[in-house]
């Protein structure tokens, strides 16, 4: 026997045809099927060993005899002995066998082949099919339209009617997923996929007419065949199907009636399945035509945007994200804040633009203006109603000099500096130098004060239903907080400038993280 693969008994349980798909010697087992195959195909039934091995142009040696002795136990082939050239005691001694598939084999080389060429199909859209189909379904309403239609005709008609459609559906289905595929994995031969994509598109492009035409027609002598009355045509169908139905029972015409009904309801639901494929009911049950159609159009703009993608990185351009990670690259580099800052203002064109400054009387108008005041109660900008009408206005005459903001500028400079040293100094203020509890901070200033609150908001915000302790960092990473609550339940009360603040007892840890 061969090495390597199991050796179920002979005779002993049920046929396990795939068995040898899995084992040692796979690639032998399948050449000796595909050669049982091919002689099958040529009306041959039995082969001996040197018929295999003349096939496959190989030794009739022990292990071809070995390897078709372990198909039979598989239940691929069956042996038989072979009597026919038996002219000596010896010849009769010596064990010979005619092999042939069996049923449970020949169904595995069907499920075999089937499975390889659907996985092999490349599909494709099929306008010559739509054509047959409109031709068939007119030679049914021909017969439909006669008193005594001949059954065989019909059934023929419907036979080659369901065959097209079965290919159409399928190759349609199977051309729509390997043109997803080609578009998905178009970056792998950019030169091919660029070189038919013209092709492809007017390929496309010609099916949905097609679509469109023959489509329509089918649809339209769908309709008028269930007006003539389709149903008489399934059932001359059917009735042919059954009087080759095999009797079971001893009840033959219950036998035959039951084949009958069955055939029936398969072909009714061939029937609707192609009417559904071709027939839209409305507006949300679409016809699987025009599901196709749809697909077909929205597969040639999914083409010609990966077409511009790829000429696109094809010229060298980058795209948003290479952009924004090359930025952070520049950020990450910076050397101190005010370079990022720089950087911020250039990147995000934050610099002063002059085309939106405002008149000199409405700026006037604005300087004594509190800090508070609503945008509905401070004076509006006078704009010209030319600007309206035209969309663009230049004042005649001599141009208004651009106005000097330096003192403006060094006001909000000298400002940021005082916010960010008081800050600072409420950030010294804050820290402690270990857990403390809440009731012996001291006295807090304004400032230190509204910090300590968004501390107090951001650990209490962080800390999840249950939790009894907390640790957060702020935003800006400059502070770091952790927030444990006191189990006896103590009320603490916090001294501040503004006045005192009481809640449940905490032990707070802040720490400085600014440099």
């Amino acid at each position: 026997m061969l090495s390597g693969d199991p050796q179920p008994a002979r005779g002993q349980g049920e046929p396990q045809p795939f068995t040898h798909l899995s084992v040692q010697n796979a690639a032998l087992y399948r050449n000796l099927l595909c050669a049982f195959a091919r002689a099958k195909e040529r009306f041959i039934v039995h082969l001996r060993p040197e018929d295999v091995a003349a096939d496959l142009r190989i030794e009739a040696d022990e292990q071809l005899t070995q390897a078709l002795e372990q198909l039979v136990a598989w239940g691929n082939l069956r042996a038989d002995v072979d009597t026919s050239r038996v002219t000596t005691v010896e010849d009769f001694r010596r064990k010979r066998s005619l092999y042939q598939l069996t049923a449970a084999g020949q169904a595995a080389e069907q499920a075999i082949s089937f499975y390889e060429e659907a996985i092999g199909r490349r599909g494709q859209l099929q306008s010559v099919a739509m054509a047959d189909i409109a031709d068939r379904l007119r030679s049914l309403q021909v017969l439909a339209a006669e008193d005594d239609p001949d059954p065989a005709k019909v059934h023929l008609l419907l036979l080659s009617v369901a065959e097209r459609f079965s290919s159409l559906a399928d190759n349609a289905q199977a051309f729509m997923s390997a043109l997803r595929r080609a578009i998905d994995f178009s970056d792998g031969d950019v030169d091919g996929f660029l070189a038919y994509k013209e092709r492809l598109i007017d390929y496309i492009n010609r099916f949905i007419a097609d679509l469109a035409n023959s489509g329509a027609q089918i649809a339209v002598l769908l309709g008028e065949l269930e007006a003539i009355g389709h149903d008489r045509l399934l059932e001359l169908a059917a009735q042919r199907e059954a009087a080759d139905a095999v009797p079971e029972g001893a009840d033959a015409a219950e036998s035959v009636a039951r084949a009958e009904k069955q055939a029936l309801d398969a072909w009714r639901n061939r029937w609707r399945g192609l009417d559904d494929w071709f027939t839209s009911r409305d507006v949300r049950h679409p016809s699987q035509a025009r599901l196709l159609r749809q697909a077909a159009v929205t597969a040639i703009k999914h083409l010609i945007d990966a077409v511009g993608l790829l000429n696109e990185r094809r010229s060298g351009r980058s795209d948003r994200s290479a952009d924004f990670r090359a930025l952070a690259r520049w950020f990450a580099e910076a050397p101190d804040d005010e370079a990022a800052h720089r950087l911020w203002r250039a990147a995000f064109g934050l610099s002063p633009a002059r085309h939106l400054s405002v008149t000199a009387e409405t700026a006037d108008a604005w300087h004594n203006l509190p800090p508070g005041t609503a945008w509905r109660d401070a004076p509006p900008i006078r704009i010209s109603p030319q600007l309206r009408k035209t969309g663009a206005y230049e004042r005649r005459g001599k141009p208004n000099q651009v106005r000097d903001r330096s003192a403006e500028r060094e006001f909000l400079r000298r400002q940021a500096e005082c916010e960010a040293a008081e800050t600072a100094a409420a950030r010294r203020r804050l820290h402690t130098a270990g857990p403390t509890l809440l009731s012996d901070l001291a006295m807090l200033d304004p400032r230190a004060f509204r910090l300590f609150l968004a501390l107090l908001g951001d650990a209490l915000a962080a800390r999840m239903p249950g939790d009894t302790e907390v640790k957060t960092v702020t935003s800006d990473g400059t502070l770091e907080v952790r927030l444990s609550l006191v189990p006896d339940g103590a009320t603490a009360t916090v001294r501040t400038a503004d006045g005192t603040l009481t809640g449940p007892e905490h032990v707070i840890e802040i720490t400085d993280l600014a440099p």
